[in-house]
Order: C-alpha cells, then structure tokens, then sequence
C-alpha cells in the first residue's frame, strides 16, 4: 500500500537525520504538523524528498505509521528559535550556580543570633530546683535550689523600696491593740477566716465594720455569739463567699465557747478542726497569734512565684509548703509569707507582671521573666516651614524634629508554672 511505502520511508529519513540515537518505546499515532516541523528545519541531505510527501497520505491511515515501531511525536530534534518554549535543547551535565543575590530583607536567625551577641542584656540563670539527695546511708535529703539566697535577698531588698498592701492591711495588724491577748487572737482567727478569696483591702473593710458596727467592745466572741446570722452577712457583704463565711463564724464561735474555754485553739489540729480554716490560716494564725511558727503558711501568691522561680514544680500549695519546708531556713518560715505576698502585689503580679521593674529580672537571676526593656534610637526628621509674622514679613526656615526612642517590651519567652 501507498501508505505503508510512505511509513517506511519516513522510518528510514527519520533513523538519518536523528541527532540522537534513540528510539521510544512509547508508540502513539502520528502527528502530521510535527512531521512539517521536523522536515522545515531540518538542513540535511534527504529534505526534498521529505518534502514532496503529501499530508494526505500521511492522514489517510495513521495506524500504519504506528507500525513502523516508532512515532513522529517522539523523535528528538532541534528547532530554530522562535516565539516557543525550546524543548529537548542539549544542555551540559554540570550543574549552573545562580549568581543572583538575593534581596531578602529579613535576616536569616543565624544572622539574629550573631547579632545579638554583644547585646548587654544579662542571661538568664540555668537553676536547678531543689532535688532529693539519697546518701550511701540510705538517708534522703534534700539540698536548696541554686542561687536561692541571692533571689531572697533581693525581693527583701525591693520589698522595703515598695509599700504593699500587706504591709498595712495584712491579717496580722488588724486586730485593735487595746483589746486583751484573748479578743486580740480572735480577731486575728476571723481576719484570716475572711482573707480567702479576698483581697487584703477589702478583708480590712469587712473587719473595720465588725469591729465598730458591734456593741461595745466591738468584735468579740460574745458579740458574734450574740449578733443575729442576717446581720453578720449584711456586715461582711463585702468579701468574697460571704454567705458560706457566716456559717463558718457563727459556727466557729460556738465550738470555742464548748471546746477550748472561750479562746482560739493553741495547736494546729486544734486550729485546722475549726469550720473553714485549712493549713495555710492554720499556721499564719499559730505564728501571728501565739507566737508559734510550727509551718510555712503558703497562700496563692507563695505558691505561684516559687514556682517561678522554678525552686520546685509543685501542683498545689499544701505540696509547695511541704518542698520549702524540707530545706528553707527554720527562721525564716515567719516571714517568707509576708514577703512573697508583698512582692506579688506588687512587682510579681498574677496578670501582668512588672519583669521590667524587676531586680531579679534585670540580674537574669528569673527563668521565667517574660519581657526586657529595649530604647529604640532617637529619629531626626528636617521639615520645611514657612512662617507668616504679623509685620507682613514671611519666615522659610527648615527645622529638625527628633523623636526620642520609647521604651518597648519585647517578649523573650512564656514560661508558666506547672
């Protein structure tokens, strides 16, 4: 047949003219404008016969060029350079690198890092928290976390810089001077009964009213024995829980009168079996009012910036009481209270912690310190400005404007107690 001639002869120009000695594997139908292609550019010997190839042959029966064991479409040639993309151009096997630069502007971290090495900001201080010791004896003990002297020596420093709350409104000092030892310690059990979930200035309103707003002498055992339930609630109204706080009163009261002789217990058993008093009043009120410091009293406030300053990582303020007491200082159980109360009223806040105040913060002496303070530098900026006097006579003059740097917080890292 007339097209079978025509296949194979193309077979045989194409094997020819092939600048590369390949052959498909893959047979597809023919595509006559891709033959076209092949035989205008192509400069060799065998073009004119090529050339005088009918299209309409090599379309009357495309399955019999597929049997000539190639296809057209698969044939690699090169092709003169046009408005196309260049396909099966010979490229050299090594590898081109690009000598663009680039225009990033962010810089790399490797670059941040290298950057920030001469910043004068004081690193934070790798701590170990306490830790129990096993020695050959078979003896545990418990050695204090690093640097921990230097870290309490400092908040007590601060702490006299700083009045807090505390300081003033604390449950040790509102009990009325002039009242006997005995009515003193009761009002020192019934501020610490209100001081949960409440904070110091408004315990000490709540406690101002008992103590004027009662029959003379004021707040006393008989006189809360006495006052009716409604009327203990309408004068502690403001504290937190105050209907649960009420019972507790009233209840507490009566169980002093029946079980310890009109008078607050003078142990910790003793205390802790009072209706709405845990170990934390108990041994605040053992220390304040019996001069017996037996524990640490450990509150919210002792238990989170401990925690902070990774000395443990505790869950709970009973377990937080128990780490300190195993290697804290006996003479120091006393006050260790009030000073971390203060300083978290004060610079270590629950929300919002003053980190840029902070001494600890500042020596790197703070794992868990969450800002620094950085001066952004002074811009100059010239404007031009035209000034009009009331003679008539017109001013151009250019001025400088300086914008001083503010001070800004910059985030280093979100630590939280666990």
């Amino acid at each position: 047949m007339q097209t079978s001639r025509v296949g194979q002869e193309t077979a045989k120009a194409v094997k020819q003219f092939s600048h590369v000695d390949f052959i498909p594997q893959r047979q597809t139908r023919s595509f006559a404008a891709s033959f076209k292609a092949f035989a205008a550019h192509d400069a060799s010997a065998g073009e004119a016969d090529l050339l005088n190839v009918k299209s309409e042959n090599v379309n009357d029966d495309s399955s019999s060029l597929s049997s000539a064991g190639f296809d057209i479409e698969d044939v690699p040639f090169k092709i003169s350079p046009s408005r196309k993309r260049k396909r099966w151009v010979d490229t050299p096997s090594s590898t081109t690198v690009s000598s663009i630069s680039s225009t990033r502007i962010t810089p790399h971290k490797a670059n941040l890092k290298a950057e920030s090495s001469d910043d004068k900001t004081p690193k934070k201080v790798k701590r170990k928290p306490a830790r129990r010791v096993v020695d050959p004896a078979g003896q545990v003990e418990i050695h204090p976390p690093s640097n921990w002297e230097e870290v309490y020596d400092a908040v007590k420093e601060m702490r006299k810089k700083v009045l807090a709350p505390v300081d003033t409104m604390g449950c040790e000092t509102l009990a009325e001077q002039h009242l006997s030892p005995r009515d003193k310690r009761f009002q020192t059990l019934i501020a610490l009964m209100l001081s949960s979930q409440t904070k110091d200035t408004t315990n000490a309103i709540a406690m101002r009213r008992l103590q004027t707003e009662l029959p003379h002498p004021g707040l006393t055992l008989e006189n809360i024995l006495a006052i009716d339930p409604v009327r203990l609630n309408e004068l502690i109204y403001v504290v937190g829980f105050h209907n649960n706080k009420t019972r507790y009163i009233k209840a507490t009261a009566i169980i002093l009168r029946d079980s310890f002789n009109s008078d607050i217990p003078d142990s910790i058993e003793g205390l802790m079996s009072l209706p709405g008093v845990g170990p934390k009043m108990a041994y605040l009120c053992l220390s304040a009012a019996w001069g017996r410091t037996e524990g640490i009293g450990v509150d919210v406030h002792v238990h989170r910036i401990t925690n902070l300053w990774r000395w443990h990582r505790t869950k709970g303020p009973e377990e937080t009481r128990g780490m300190l007491e195993a290697w804290l200082p006996r003479e120091k159980w006393h006050e260790i209270n009030h000073l971390l109360v203060g300083f978290g009223q004060t610079v270590c806040l629950p929300v919002g912690r003053k980190c840029g105040e902070c001494v600890l913060s500042a020596r790197g002496l703070c794992p868990s310190a969450v800002v620094e303070r950085k001066v952004i530098g002074k811009r100059v900026r010239k404007e031009h400005v035209i000034e009009q006097r009331e003679d008539g006579i017109t001013i151009d003059k250019n001025e400088e404007v300086v914008f001083k740097g503010e001070e800004v917080a910059i985030k280093e890292e979100d630590v939280t107690a666990e």
